[in-house]
């Protein structure tokens, strides 16, 4: 009875510090809705940072006259390269601007809630708004899942860079599970790190009942509803076989528009013989079709690089004061504790 009661009394502790944290977060963001737009985009050029890399172990690897022979033979190059493109601008004066292809880098790390989703929609947006089929976009994608309806909207993000005709390549390097899968499927090319987990196609949802405890110490818990399954399972209420039936087949039916979602990016994958809710490493998840090929992220944009593509990492910030930073840890810390305790109450997890 001693540990109930201290599970209890934790519980509760736990509450009224997610409370404090809500209340924290909304107090926050209505600062930022009056001062308008806070955020920004940052591009760095990652062909000039492969550069950097290089020419910085090259001073402590060659003398210097080989340094000064290399660095000439390129200034001749540059000069001719330089020299075409002008002549080609001369013969192009009526013609539209012309560009190099550019293969645009996003990361997306997911949470419990999939809250990125918010710089990922402005990202892609930015993007849209220049980018032709002559382009490519790279998402390094990391998340274990969580929120059906945060994940879902992630995933259309991505579709939309696909609707418009701009190959999509999603790079996983350690996990892209569940919610994290489903944004990948829609990528025109999927890789993965050959011990990166794939699949985990399945839906959860979990929650403690409280009721025997609260009757034990006369306690009792009135829960008001209109609409017969307004409300099915309570983690203070009684639980009902009627109400356990409907919210089986709630999960049920959000599994099959999982599945359905995964069939139409990735028509030749046997949905039904992954979508289990198992998971797989790389190299088995691309004899299943789950992936395409066994790559990491780093090898895919190095190999760019060096074949002289533009690689341009495109990412929103929100400019940060210290009562927001406070906020953000303290929803990550309320992701973990409320992962692990209550799985965010009714909401299913894919």
């Amino acid at each position: 009875m001693e540990f109930i009661a201290d599970y209890g009394l934790f519980l509760a502790k736990v509450v009224t510090f997610l409370m404090a944290a809500v209340v924290l977060v909304a107090l926050v963001r209505a600062a930022n809705d009056k001062g308008g737009q806070k955020g920004s985009l940052k591009l760095t050029d990652l062909t000039d940072s492969f550069k950097t890399y290089r020419q910085s172990l090259e001073h402590h690897l060659y003398n210097e006259s080989s340094l000064k022979v290399r660095d000439k033979e390129e200034k001749k190059a540059k000069k001719k390269e330089e020299k075409a493109q002008k002549a080609a601008a001369k013969k192009q004066t009526e013609a539209p601007t012309q560009r190099d292809p550019q293969l645009f880098v996003l990361t997306f790390k997911g949470s419990i809630d999939a809250r990125e989703v918010e710089a990922l929609r402005e990202e892609v947006t930015a993007i849209l708004s220049v980018a032709t089929d002559q382009d490519e976009v790279l998402v390094k994608l990391e998340s274990g899942g969580g929120m059906v309806h945060g994940y879902g909207l992630a995933a259309s993000q991505l579709a939309r860079v696909r609707k418009a005709g701009v190959p999509l390549t999603v790079a996983v390097d350690k996990v892209a599970a569940s919610g994290g899968y489903m944004m990948a499927c829609v990528a025109d090319k999927l890789i993965a790190a050959p011990f990166a987990i794939i699949g985990s196609i399945g839906v959860i949802a979990q929650l403690p009942n409280f009721n025997k405890l609260l009757k034990k110490n006369d306690i009792e818990f009135e829960q008001l509803t209109a609409g017969e399954f307004k409300r099915t399972l309570t983690m203070f209420g009684e639980n009902t076989d009627k109400a356990r039936e409907k919210f089986k087949t709630e999960l049920e039916e959000t599994h099959g528009l999982f599945k359905g979602f995964i069939t139409e990016h990735r028509p030749s994958l046997n949905v039904d013989e992954v979508a289990t809710g198992e998971h797989w490493f790389g190299n088995q998840a691309l004899g299943l079709g789950l992936i395409d090929e066994v790559c990491t992220s780093d090898e895919y944009l190095f190999e760019a690089a060096n074949n002289d593509r533009k690689v341009l990492s495109v990412s929103y910030q929100q400019r940060k004061n210290i009562a927001e930073k406070l906020a953000g840890a303290s929803a990550e810390v309320a992701d973990r504790v409320l992962l692990k305790w209550i799985s965010r109450g009714q909401r299913p997890l894919v």
